[in-house]
């Protein structure tokens, strides 16, 4: 199928970008072409052996019977690797047990918890179809509606009873927003089958800084929403059982870590995990839609007149955009579909844009028909009860009806983070793959999750749900900035985007975006305005914080691509000029670090020596079996010591050139290290490979009985450049 204007490319099917390949992105055509100069004048100083000549059989053929290891091998082979294509070997599962019965014993724990690993090519099966999709991705969407009428009712009863009756105008204003919204992200879907979300389209049409503003937004959106629907799920239960109120954060921290547990087990167990409580919450609700405008009708639909409320702040403009901005939280999640593109089955882009038109379309159906209902009832918020607890027992006022409604929104309203779950390690691997996040989060675990974002999602939420107190109104003020902050920039950077594209249809397409972008834009600066004193600053001000940690982010990320990228040798690949001999050179070649030709590596082997034993005569020993200058050093504390280690060195038959340091005030890392750094200074063009001895036992209980000399002189070195720290351990039996 040829591609429409506007719809994705090719057949309309969405690459596979988000694979487990993505940590290692390829190289570049000037990068793959300095490789190629680079390689022409490489030579090593004899020419290579073949693969037979090598001490080892590299494809572990040779010898099949001695590569199984011995403490995994004693009760029957563990086949290890195993051949797959042509010149390469495969990692068999075993292979990445941990060694130690420790670590082996937890790993069997997180198999129980998370299942086993996924081959990487299991990417492709773990993908939702639309029945899976939709309550997975619209359960934050849809659970809202639990708290967003009432968000609303809650400031318009300020004003008294008398101005609740504002709910059927502002939920009629609400609809026509959730509708644009929701169209415009349906072009979205279709522009970028990729998956974008509001970052990708605000950077590639806005700039670098909006989409890093919107991504911001985002991101406290997300974190948002796992507190808040928590709190609100909690909420549910403690209003059904009140001897629970008691507890509410630590079932709400306990909440949360169940839905990482979740989550980690990969997007195909998480949606199966999460369909039904999603359906049941829907069921429930339009169960209460149905009976209670059956019983509303019996009576002509005449309202009931809700109790009389004192007036505690005079009805005006402020409280009006005030009590819409609340209601406006109903729309969080509408943008997880856009995110979450690639995870759909193929065609992508189509499953996506017919789930999205769904969730939209539930959406407007049970915000309105709930708005109306609470009115036709004549309830008012309540601090103990929620608005829809009142609602379903005031149309099941007998029987178990009104039980399992509240145990439906409860368990929606605890699940309904899961969109958040699905979102935001997406959004920080689209920010990574850009160099705008910590390059960890593109990485996926081995059940084919993005485990870094899901744990940093998990941390922040809880962090800030215990903060809060798992209290639902104080942390809705702080919702509806972050989100109608991302819808506003992706729907402007769409408008662009129809605007460059210029194909057929693109006026009515880019005013669909821009009436959506307009009335976020409305939302986002009313939120911000009257929410700023009841919390909304801290994403005022969490947002341009954000954005400079990404930015700093992508500095540091540009420096070490810069500092590492492939470049032609300095000179042309020609043999260097004879070294001069220590501690000085004439003409030095290039900076240790600079040298990417064995004929520039020029090297200089020092072996630290503290006592003539074991270990140090095999440190010495293979340090010399290198075939380069070899160079031994001993911090002495006084010029006695010294003078009989001399004696002994001789003793030995001074192979090695030895220089002897007196260290009056007994410390040995730090002259050591200071030594180092001046030979490396006097000589930069020389690569200084420092070989310590390391005694290794194997009983964890004798470890704190050695000083771990070689761990506080590897820390020491690691920041002088041109120095390389090589550990020689020497293994004892217990």
């Amino acid at each position: 199928m040829g591609r429409r204007d506007g719809e994705a490319d090719g057949d309309g099917e969405a690459g596979p970008v988000v694979t487990p390949s993505a940590e290692f992105p390829p190289l570049a055509e000037r990068e793959l072409a300095a490789l190629r100069r680079i390689g022409e004048q490489w030579y090593a100083a004899s020419p290579p052996r073949p693969d037979g000549e090598l001490p080892v059989d590299p494809t572990l053929g040779r010898y099949p019977g001695r590569t199984v290891p011995g403490r995994f091998g004693r009760l029957a082979p563990i086949a290890m690797f195993q051949v797959g294509d042509p010149g390469e070997l495969v990692a068999a599962e075993p292979a990445t047990a941990p060694r130690t019965r420790p670590g082996r014993g937890l790993n069997r724990i997180r198999r129980v918890v998370l299942g086993p690993p996924l081959r990487s090519s299991a990417v492709v099966y773990e993908r939702m179809r639309k029945l899976v999709a939709l309550p997975v991705l619209s359960s934050d969407l849809l659970s809202s509606v639990a708290y967003g009428p009432e968000a609303m009712l809650a400031v318009l009863v300020l004003a008294g009873s008398g101005a609740l009756g504002l709910s059927l105008p502002l939920a009629a204003v609400l609809a026509v927003l959730m509708v644009a919204v929701g169209v415009s992200y349906r072009q979205t879907v279709v522009a970028y089958p990729h998956g974008a979300g509001s970052y990708v389209v605000a950077t590639d049409n806005l700039g670098v800084r909006p989409g890093l503003a919107a991504a911001a937004g985002l991101m406290v959106d997300y974190v948002l929403t796992v507190a808040v629907s928590v709190a609100a799920g909690v909420h549910a239960v403690t209003s059904a059982i009140p001897s629970l109120s008691g507890y509410a954060v630590p079932l709400g921290v306990l909440t949360i870590a169940l839905l990482l547990a979740g989550n980690l087990r990969g997007v195909r167990a998480a949606g199966n995990l999460f369909v039904w409580p999603t359906y049941a919450f829907v069921f429930a609700l339009l169960a209460v839609l149905v009976v209670g405008y059956v019983r509303a009708g019996a009576r002509g639909f005449a309202p009931v007149g809700p109790p009389p409320v004192p007036v505690t702040e005079g009805l005006g403009l402020v409280l009006v955009l005030r009590a819409f901005a609340s209601g406006a939280v109903s729309m969080t999640g509408i943008e997880a579909v856009s995110n979450a593109v690639p995870a759909f089955r193929r065609p992508e882009w189509r499953n996506a844009r017919t789930t999205l038109g769904w969730m939209v379309g539930m959406l407007v159906v049970l915000f309105v028909g709930l708005t109306l209902l609470i009115h036709l009832n004549g309830l008012v918020p309540a601090r103990e009860v929620t608005l829809l607890s009142q609602l379903a027992r005031a149309t099941f006022p007998t029987g178990p009806w009104y039980g399992l409604v509240q145990a439906a929104t409860a368990l929606i309203l605890l699940l309904a983070a899961n969109t958040a779950f699905a979102g935001f390690p997406r959004l920080l691997f689209f920010m990574a793959r850009a160099g705008h996040a910590p390059r960890r989060f593109l990485h996926m675990g081995d059940r084919l999750a993005f485990s870094d974002g899901l744990i940093a999602l998990a941390l922040a939420a809880g962090l800030v749900f215990v903060t809060f107190g798992g209290h639902t109104q104080a942390l809705i003020p702080l919702y509806a900035v972050g989100v109608f902050l991302a819808f506003t920039l992706s729907q402007a950077g769409m408008v662009v985007h129809w605007r460059r594209r210029r194909g057929s249809g693109w006026r009515r397409r880019a005013s669909v975006n821009a009436l959506g972008a307009t009335l976020s834009g409305l939302v986002l600066v009313t939120a911000a305005f009257t929410k700023f004193h009841e919390g909304a600053w801290v994403v005022v001000v969490a947002v341009p914080l954000l954005v400079l940690l990404a930015l700093g982010i992508h500095r540091h990320y540009r420096l070490v691509d810069e500092s590492l990228s492939l470049h032609p040798s300095p000179n042309g690949g020609r043999p260097p000029m004879a070294l001069a001999p220590l501690p000085g050179a004439a003409e030095p070649g290039a900076p240790a670090e600079a040298q990417e030709l064995p004929q520039q590596v020029r090297h200089l082997v020092v072996v630290p020596v503290a006592r003539l034993n074991r270990a140090e005569l095999r440190a010495l020993a293979y340090a010399v079996s290198l075939g380069q200058p070899t160079l031994a050093v001993h911090i002495a504390p006084e010029d006695a010591e010294a003078d009989r280690f001399r004696e002994q060195w001789t003793a030995w038959g001074d192979h090695v050139r030895l220089e002897a340091i007196v260290s009056p005030y007994r410390a040995v890392i730090g002259p050591l290290a200071h030594y180092l750094e001046a030979l490396h200074a006097s000589r930069p063009d020389v690569l200084l490979t420092v070989v310590v001895p390391e005694v290794v036992v194997r009983g964890r209980r004798y470890r704190p009985l050695h000083s771990r000399t070689e761990q506080r002189l590897r820390r020491a070195l690691r920041p002088l450049p041109g120095v390389v720290v090589t550990n020689l351990p020497v293994h004892l039996d217990d």
